[in-house]
């Protein structure tokens, strides 16, 4: 069988010898001028070719098909990649750019093609991720960036860091899965270690793989021992999107689609402790039963929205009051992300159930959990297989997990990111009051922070901008005119410098742009 060529979405323009870096000044991440320079016109074309709904795409393949040997051949030659086994000269780099192109075109989804900075703002040839450590990432060609995003907050630690790679290649050597029969004994230490850490008498848990898988989980145990089947939850709220997640989720545009969700979920506004008063009131005298009620302590993807000071508290004494469970997601907020081990701490609230997720496997491996205390776990315990994962609690997330706890303690990321956060807010603040008709506002606590922007359109070309000029951010998945900034708490000093440095470099552009259209209201 003759195998499909592809035409490669890139030949359409010349190909860019990539220059020297500039002489930079010591210690400053390099950089290439010409990239964050870039003709708008080429770019903006670019776009209107390969990625408008009316111009052209990659060659799509409606159904394809390979024999077992030619799939054999294609293995090898991907693992001979992975491995370090295929030299990686300049055009077999830029082979492997447009074969990714082509099977994210064809065999993964299309949309992330139109929706990824790293396709239509990086010049020539796509960024692919290729190799990081600690706050800096390489693409395949060479390009560095600085890391804040954080894979939305999963590196809390940073990249690759060494001891939670060596506790996790340590017992890749001797058995990564479980038997599912055997007791696993660091499925028992991690679970003794979180306990030790967790606010107020949150002792059990359960581990999965993702934050969604936390919030299903307790979710579920929330139901299993009130008996009852209503929840409450805020707008804006993000708790993940498999199904029993979505329903809790305060976000129209992922929840619509897959309606009917779960029934009896009721929504008020966050940080508002007068709506949640009455909430509670109305639902307690029309008889509606509520299981619990499921916030997060600082809202991540809305754009790191601090509730005022008496809100968790109030919140708590509500629950309480009314025999109503309190789930507190901090898969985004925990493991010292605010500047607390867990948020919930700034307030000296304890929920009944707690989520965790992102930066509990380290940066390493994918890792949940949700832990409660004695009294509402004991509803699990006479059938101990009503909630299972085969993959949940393996012994390499768990490695990754006891490893990042004695990480985070070890070098206090807690205290890093408190420190860290206000150096970075109160610089953001002064740009805000240099550029008030383009940023809007700054918000977060410790390193999850949001910057609002005027428009959409704005906060694209300011995140667009900052990719250009190597620095990793992104929107929010509730905000679209919100960028989120969310480093590994260990990020250098010099490093936030320097992101800030090339911020304000590229607010002066974005500004100098607005100056000149005009366009200054926010839509």
């Amino acid at each position: 069988m003759k195998k499909p060529i592809f035409k490669s979405i890139l030949s359409r323009f010349r190909k860019q010898e990539s220059k020297k870096n500039a002489a930079q000044k010591p210690g400053r991440v390099p950089y290439d001028t010409k990239t964050y320079q870039l003709n708008r016109e080429t770019c903006d074309l670019k776009s209107k070719l390969i990625y408008s709904k009316s111009g052209k795409r990659p060659k799509s393949i409606e159904c394809l098909v390979f024999t077992p040997e030619e799939i054999l051949e294609k293995s090898r030659g991907y693992l001979n990649l992975l491995t370090g086994k295929t030299k990686l000269t300049k055009k077999r780099k830029q082979q492997i750019i447009r074969m990714t192109l082509e099977n994210f075109e064809n065999f993964y989804n299309r949309g992330f093609l139109i929706y990824r900075k790293s396709v239509a703002e990086a010049a020539d040839f796509a960024a692919l991720e290729w190799d990081g450590q600690g706050s800096l990432m390489r693409d395949l060609l060479g390009r560095t960036f600085i890391d804040c995003l954080g894979g939305y907050g999963i590196y809390n630690m940073g990249m690759c860091h060494p001891k939670i790679i060596a506790a996790v290649e340590a017992q890749l050597k001797r058995m990564p899965l479980s038997s599912q029969e055997l007791l696993d004994p660091w499925r028992g230490a991690l679970a003794e270690l979180l306990a030790g850490l967790a606010p107020g008498n949150l002792q059990e848990c359960f581990f999965i793989n993702n934050g969604t898988d936390a919030v299903e989980g307790s979710l579920k145990l929330a139901r299993l021992y009130t008996k009852k089947v209503g929840f409450i939850s805020a707008v804006n709220g993000f708790h993940g999107k498999s199904m029993g997640s979505l329903s809790v989720m305060g976000k129209h545009v992922y929840r619509r689609p897959f309606e009917p969700l779960l029934p009896h979920v009721h929504f008020v506004p966050f940080g508002d402790t007068t709506a949640l008063e009455q909430e509670f009131k109305k639902l307690s005298t029309v008889g509606e039963d509520i299981a619990a009620l499921i916030l997060e302590p600082v809202q991540g993807e809305a754009g790191a929205i601090v509730p005022p000071d008496d809100y968790l508290r109030r919140a708590r004494e509500l629950c309480t009051e009314h025999g109503v469970l309190l789930i507190l997601d901090e898969v985004q907020t925990g493991f010292g992300r605010t500047g607390k081990i867990f948020a919930c701490e700034h307030w000296n609230v304890v929920p009944d159930i707690m989520c965790l997720g992102k930066s509990i496997g380290g940066g390493v491996m994918p890792l949940s959990a949700f832990i409660s205390n004695r009294r509402i776990w004991k509803v699990m315990e006479e059938n101990p297989f009503i909630h299972s994962s085969t993959f949940g609690g393996n012994p390499l997330a768990c490695a990754a997990g006891i490893a990042a706890i004695n990480v985070m303690l070890e070098e206090k990321l807690a205290d890093q990111a408190a420190e860290k956060g206000e150096y970075f807010m109160k610089h953001l603040h002064e740009f805000k009051d240099r550029f008030p008709d383009i940023l809007r506002d700054v918000h977060g606590l410790g390193l999850l922070i949001g910057m609002d922007f005027a428009t959409n359109e704005t906060g694209y070309q300011v995140a667009a901008g900052l990719f250009r000029r190597r620095v990793l951010v992104a929107g929010t998945l509730i905000s679209a005119r919100t960028i989120r900034i969310e480093p590994a708490l260990n990020i250098s000093k010099h490093l936030i410098d320097e992101v800030l440095d090339r911020l304000e470099d590229c607010l002066k552009e974005v500004s100098r742009q607005y100056k000149k259209t005009g366009q200054y209201k926010s839509s």
